[in-house]
């Protein structure tokens, strides 16, 4: 695997390497020794899957928050999307900057997105499908976000909004106290 880092210090673009034949290819897509090897958190507890009908589907900004803070690993499987992090590490150099990579089924491009960053993506393409892993299980009393356009940020997302959910939709602006603890 390839590990290419991004504006943001911690996050990488996980790339990767292809053993190609006459079959096709064979890739490694996750390895807690490789992880470990370059100071990534190699704990992943939990994974999920995001399915999105139409393209222009927003999601996010989200985290959890202490103590359940996670480090998310995240793949597009079909379709195409647009994913957004935003560091919300007051002690990083990148404090309160934003960065996106553009994931899809054809690049299989993963994001290491490390503790204390947003998420949040578009899809570019209908019937798209995102795959998660996480380092912290799900806990609903942790999870926070902020508004999805947020004049604080100035997030240039791709294309109009077709869907978003009431909750990401009524997120407030980003006040401090969604830092991570």
């Amino acid at each position: 695997m390839r590990f290419i880092p991004t504006s943001l210090l911690g996050a990488y673009i996980v790339e990767s390497e292809r053993l190609e034949d006459n079959r096709g290819f064979f890739a490694r897509t996750w390895c807690q020794q490789e992880f470990a090897d370059h100071g990534l958190d190699p704990n992943l507890v939990q994974c999920s899957i995001s399915f999105n009908q139409k393209k222009g589907t927003l999601r996010g900004m989200h985290l959890q928050i202490s103590p359940s803070t996670e480090t998310k690993l995240v793949r597009c499987t079909q379709g195409a999307i647009y994913d957004v992090i935003v560091d919300l590490r007051s002690d990083s150099s990148t404090f309160l900057q934003w960065t996106a990579v553009e994931l899809t089924a054809e690049n299989r491009k993963a994001l290491y997105i490390p503790k204390g960053l947003a998420h949040g993506f578009q899809t570019l393409k209908d019937d798209t499908e995102i795959f998660y892993q996480m380092s912290d299980f799900y806990a609903s009393e942790c999870a926070q976000g902020f508004r999805w356009n947020d004049p604080k940020f100035k997030i240039d997302w791709p294309e109009e909004v077709s869907v978003i959910s009431q909750r990401d939709r009524e997120y407030q602006d980003y006040t401090p106290d969604h830092l991570p603890a």
